[in-house]
């Protein structure tokens, strides 16, 4: 099969290797891709937002198969441009993106089909948000923009004027863009993270192994959201039995309430939740893998990952077989420039990948690198996903941070607590 995957970030290193390994792969092509990504495929330059660039590649070169990392494609609607010209892609369409690209739309849709989640208030202007702030009795509360930004545009805020603080940084300050045009204001929920995601073709859904992100900036979960600073896979949290009631009470409600809606969803489905004394409730849901999660569950792969997606693409996903995993735990450790999440520098030589890679079970994917003048330096927020294995998650820590500590980067910083809290847990 020749097949696209559109990206260029961590999460789309981490695709290209899992579907790299599959015996039906004929020649892979990534858009843009990145530097690492350019030693598992052949990287184009076509933005992973150019819609009408991406389907003449894929008609030019017949792209048997195209895959989707990022979410702002889907929410442009590059799945149906490709459908309208009958061309294979695995991702849903603008309507279905919505689930990703406008959190009123997903919560709304938890309210309707009685999907656990927070409690809720939808605003359209910062004076009516700042009002609704002076009737709460109790606090955190959690301030949400509600289109696309990046991992970042969700706020805790632990007083009223941290509450308010936060309204004027979405919807007056416009911090995180358009996305803040409507705001979410809604309780805070008490208990474990944990991500779950799965693979879906519009009727059959294929659950893939938990993973427990780590959004926060800092050590112990302190300073603003970021795209994610590590992950771990297996989330001990997540027993089968709390596996068992997400799949009934969360993800096949959400897929065949798309479906009635006229909007089936196919692609990745990814429930970012909070396992409280309640049970599970939906903190997000994502239509894509989850980055850096994806840098935590692929690793462990063991089947034919392109098999799986080309099955899921063509809506015969009940034909697969059951997913095979490595019993090992995985960690990865995200290296990022300084000032992350805020405003950072590019453009540093990074060294020591090579003595990084050389360690025995692990990777390291490409997230914000570049080429110059022939040598890598930073090009991103988060630079690096260091990813190792182990007899369980202390273990891949271990090996992921000994791997960490050969790659150096002027202003390099990540979080040393990265799956800490699942092994300490473990042995309580």
């Amino acid at each position: 099969m020749r097949v696209l995957v559109v990206g260029g970030g961590g999460r789309e290193h981490a695709l290209c290797a899992a579907i790299a390994r599959s015996p039906l792969l004929k020649r892979l092509y990534a858009a843009p891709g990145n530097a690492g990504i350019a030693a598992l495929a052949d990287c184009v330059d076509i933005a992973a937002d150019d819609v009408p660039t991406l389907l003449r590649f894929a008609e030019r070169e017949s792209i048997d198969l195209t895959i989707v990392g990022p979410e702002a494609p889907l929410v442009l609607g590059l799945a149906d441009a490709f459908a309208a010209a009958e061309r294979p892609l695995f991702g849903p369409s603008r309507l279905a993106a919505r689930l990703e690209g406008s959190k009123t739309f997903a919560k709304e849709l938890c309210r309707k089909h009685r999907i656990p989640t927070a409690t809720f208030r939808v605003f359209s202007s910062a004076d009516s948000a700042l009002r609704h702030l002076e009737t709460l009795e109790t606090y955190p509360v959690v301030v949400k923009a509600d289109g696309l930004a990046a991992g970042k545009g969700v706020l805790i805020a632990r007083d009223r004027a941290a509450a308010e603080q936060a309204v004027r940084a979405v919807m007056v300050e416009r911090s995180f863009g358009e996305a803040g045009a409507r705001a979410i204001i809604e309780e805070h929920l008490e208990g474990s993270e944990a991500s779950v995601l799965a693979v879906v073709d519009g009727r059959t859904i294929a659950l893939l192994e938990p993973a427990r992100d780590h959004k926060a900036a800092f050590d112990s979960d302190r300073g603003p959201n970021t795209g994610g600073m590590g992950a771990v896979s297996p989330a001990r949290a997540v027993t089968r039995g709390v596996l068992s009631q997400v799949e009934s009470q969360i993800l096949v409600p959400v897929v065949h309430a798309l479906a009635r809606a006229g909007c089936p969803f196919r692609g990745f489905l990814y429930a970012g939740l909070m396992l409280t004394p309640g049970g599970p409730k939906v903190l997000e849901f994502n239509v894509r893998l989850g980055d850096p999660e994806a840098q935590a569950i692929l690793p462990r792969l063991r089947s034919d990952f392109l098999a799986l997606l080309d099955l899921a693409a063509h809506g015969r996903l009940e034909e697969s077989e059951s997913i095979s995993w490595d019993e090992r735990a995985a960690c990865c450790v995200v290296l990022a420039s300084g000032g992350y999440p805020g405003a950072y520098k590019k453009g540093f030589p990074i060294e020591g990948l090579e003595d990084a890679a050389a360690l025995s079970d692990v990777s390291v994917f490409h997230s914000g690198t570049a080429l110059s003048d022939g040598r890598l330096v930073t090009a991103g927020g988060r630079v690096l996903g260091v990813t190792a294995l182990g007899a369980g998650v202390e273990a891949a820590c271990r090996r992921a941070y000994e791997a960490v500590g050969k790659i150096r980067f002027q202003d390099a910083h990540y979080r040393t607590d990265i799956g800490r809290a699942e092994h300490e847990g473990a042995l309580q």
